[in-house]
């Protein structure tokens, strides 16, 4: 991994270099970033440049034995630690990131350096277990710690997702993380530091991974997955600054047609009722409830969905009614549904409108009937937008 293809700001590149080229990085960071962001990236290819063999230009060179070995995140001093858990194949007992190595290579492979821990647990199918950084990953660290390093030059262990180390691991790699061996490098990755112990977070350097903006995702988009300039653009804007959410909705771009069309239903047949509530042709309730059913016939998992993506497009609705266009994360499809309704959203049916569709999801959740979950969904959502 290059630092030109890391998607993180060239100022912020340009300092860890000078602080790797004069000698004056710290030997502990914690890299805090969002979910999706490209700080797993910035970390391998960071370690790349310290143990490239002739480094040039703020780079490192990509065809030296050294880098060779990073390009399959197989280099012997990269020591990657990560959330695990038994499995069918390891017990729980006998756990640790070693064990699932090739594994989660892969996983970063598939996913272009961008990880998200959620993916992470589906693919290592832990059947609801809790995944963790256990002691044996830190007793593991402890001892590699005191070897010599293969190539004479740094020791490197990138650790991702640190808040998921228990305290038993954390207490273990304390010494080694506040009086490690000459040239050993700590990586910490984190999106919730708040879930770090204070005597870990104590001994590292803190680093704020920016979040990546709509214009480097929209690029990157055209670049690595073909889309459309407007594709692409669109994608962006709802993205919330996470490249793994950015290509998972190009799967789910149909299904986010699907749901802005029922949107657009549901708020015609209410929004009508408001204004003359014995128009029984424009209110059109039958076509609301035919659509409720299709929605219900497609699973628990997508009606969530659906309750999702309303609570994001109400947000989006209360901030074009304030004048917050600025704030909107919307399609340029949805902006168009969304200025149709944004003078029946207010600040006074904020609250009312996500504890509708919170109640809403928790019920389907906990597998009560989905047709009378929408069907009282239907009315709150009349009654609360008639108040303003």
């Amino acid at each position: 991994m290059f630092l030109k293809d890391v998607f993180v700001n060239s100022e912020l590149k340009k300092q860890f270099v000078n602080l790797i080229d004069s000698h004056r990085l710290s030997h502990a960071l914690l890299l805090l970033g969002k979910s999706g962001s490209h700080s797993f990236a910035l970390s391998v290819a960071l370690a790349q440049y310290l143990c490239c063999e002739n480094p040039h230009d703020g780079d490192s060179c990509g065809v030296c034995n050294s880098c060779r070995m990073f390009e399959n995140l197989q280099h012997p001093d990269l020591h990657l630690i990560f959330p695990n858990c038994g499995t069918k194949t390891v017990k729980a007992n006998e756990c640790e990131s070693r064990k699932f190595m090739n594994e989660f290579r892969t996983f970063v492979f598939d996913h272009h350096y961008h990880l998200d821990y959620n993916e992470w647990v589906r693919r290592m199918n832990s059947e609801n277990k809790q995944l963790a950084i256990n002691i044996r990953d830190c007793g593991y660290i402890v001892s590699q710690n005191s070897t010599r390093a293969y190539s004479n030059g740094y020791k490197i262990y990138i650790i991702w997702k640190a808040e998921q180390m228990n305290n038993d691991a954390a207490n273990k790699l304390l010494k080694t993380l506040e009086e490690p061996e000459n040239k050993t490098l700590f990586l910490l990755l984190a999106e919730e530091s708040d879930r770090i112990l204070p005597t870990i977070l104590s001994r590292t350097q803190l680093v704020k991974i920016p979040q990546l903006t709509e214009e480097v995702i929209r690029q990157h988009l055209i670049e690595d997955e073909q889309l459309s300039d407007k594709e692409a653009a669109d994608i962006a804007a709802i993205s919330e600054g996470s490249y793994v959410k950015a290509r998972a909705l190009i799967q789910e771009n149909s299904e986010l047609h699907h749901f802005l069309t029922l949107y657009n239903i549901l708020l015609r047949s209410v929004t009508n009722f408001i204004k003359n509530p014995n128009d029984l042709a424009r209110i059109d309730y039958m076509n609301v409830q035919k659509n409720f059913d299709g929605l219900v016939k497609e699973g628990r998992e997508a009606q969530k969905n659906f309750l999702n993506y309303l609570f994001r497009l109400f947000r989006n609705e209360l901030l074009l009614s304030q004048k917050g266009g600025a704030l909107v994360k919307a399609t340029s499809e949805e902006y168009q549904v969304l200025s149709e309704y944004k003078d029946f959203f207010t600040l006074k049916n904020a609250t009312p409108l996500q504890k509708a569709c919170n109640t809403a999801i928790y019920h389907i959740s906990r597998n009560v009937n989905s047709n009378l979950v929408f069907t009282d969904f239907y009315f709150q959502l009349r009654n609360i937008l008639s108040t303003k």
